[in-house]
């Protein structure tokens, strides 16, 4: 018998990146897809009105409703976030007790059924001990279309 030869192989060291660049292509997907969802801001349109512009000292606490009548709140330095009325209670009464002389404004789409409104009115002085919240408006001649 021939005597056998034997060869070392020389060891490859190189990473494999392919499964890498899988994943990365997958989360590139899932973030272009869900990217649009993020809804940043509420497409309400204000009622017009005559009023002066209100100077704030600090950021308002801003409830806002759009035509549908869904709620959205935005807490100071925050997004804004959907939220029902419940929740919207107990998270502005928690943050009107530790910020005293905050602003609180309701901004209701032109189309919101009155008593909405209202109700989350009543709910804001009643239920979240808010002393006072005010209404906001579209200066007249700005009206976004």
């Amino acid at each position: 018998m021939s005597s056998r030869r034997h060869r070392k192989r020389k060891l490859k060291a190189e990473i494999n990146v392919v499964p890498y660049i899988d994943v990365m292509l997958v989360l590139l997907i899932i973030f272009m897809v869900t990217a649009p969802l993020l809804n940043l801001g509420v497409d309400i349109e204000l009622p017009q009105s005559n009023a002066r512009p209100v100077e704030q000292k600090q950021e308002p606490v801003v409830i806002s409703m759009n035509s549908k009548g869904e709620l959205w709140l935005k807490l100071e330095g925050e997004e804004n976030e959907a939220t029902t009325l419940d929740n919207l209670v107990l998270k502005v009464g928690a943050f009107v007790r530790n910020n005293k002389d905050v602003p609180v404004y309701v901004a209701a789409d032109n189309d919101v059924a009155y008593q909405k409104v209202y109700d989350v009115l009543t709910a804001l002085q009643t239920r979240a001990n808010v002393p006072r919240a005010g209404l906001m408006s579209q200066p007249t001649g700005n009206v976004k279309k």
